[in-house]
């Protein structure tokens, strides 16, 4: 963790020293460190949280709205407040698996996606994008998700360059339910 506000992290044995809140704590992370809610495997059954979120309520889910062939939900660890992801139903794992249907609506949602975070939240610009095998970067690479990440003139600030810390000042329950309300109909 941080020494003297240095912006270079250090290696912390124990429990740390008192830091005069020089240190942020952020132990929800620890979950996506650890890989919690990550496949054991490539297929549907080997316990994709995309092919599972589906079933649940919208609020249990982070579900922002549901479509014939994909749906869109919050990520549960943003990179930025309002960050979402639109997800075919179907378990592929590549863009070139999916067919018209879902390539149109995957699209589609997309752009409302955008439209709800630009009412919702005034977002300036947004990165959009998906990464394709583990290789490229994709935490589950067996189930294609496309991120939309609202951004915002000076939204990298101190926090995340000097405190290695990404600031979110919502719940997410509170962030899905104001997307859902701003979602434009079809």
């Amino acid at each position: 963790m941080l020494h003297h506000m240095t912006s270079e992290p250090e290696q912390q044995i124990g429990v740390g020293i008192q830091d005069a809140f020089q240190r942020l704590w952020t132990p929800h992370r620890m979950a996506y460190i650890q890989g919690e809610n990550k496949p054991t495997g490539p297929g549907a059954d080997d316990g994709c949280p995309f092919c599972s979120i589906p079933a649940k309520s919208d609020e249990d889910g982070l579900v922002i709205a549901r479509g014939d062939t994909v749906y869109a939900v919050l990520n549960l660890y943003p990179y930025n407040g309002g960050h979402l992801m639109v997800v075919p139903y179907r378990h592929v794992a590549d863009y070139t698996d999916l067919d018209e249907a879902e390539t149109a609506e995957l699209a589609a949602f997309t752009k409302r996606a955008m439209t709800a975070l630009r009412t919702a939240s005034g977002a300036h610009g947004f990165n959009i994008g998906m990464n394709q095998g583990s290789v490229a970067g994709a935490g589950i690479a067996a189930h294609l998700h496309q991120h939309v990440v609202p951004r915002w003139g000076g939204d990298t600030n101190f926090m995340p360059v000097v405190g290695h810390t990404k600031v979110l000042p919502q719940l997410l329950a509170d962030t899905r339910k104001m997307l859902a309300d701003a979602w434009p109909p079809a």
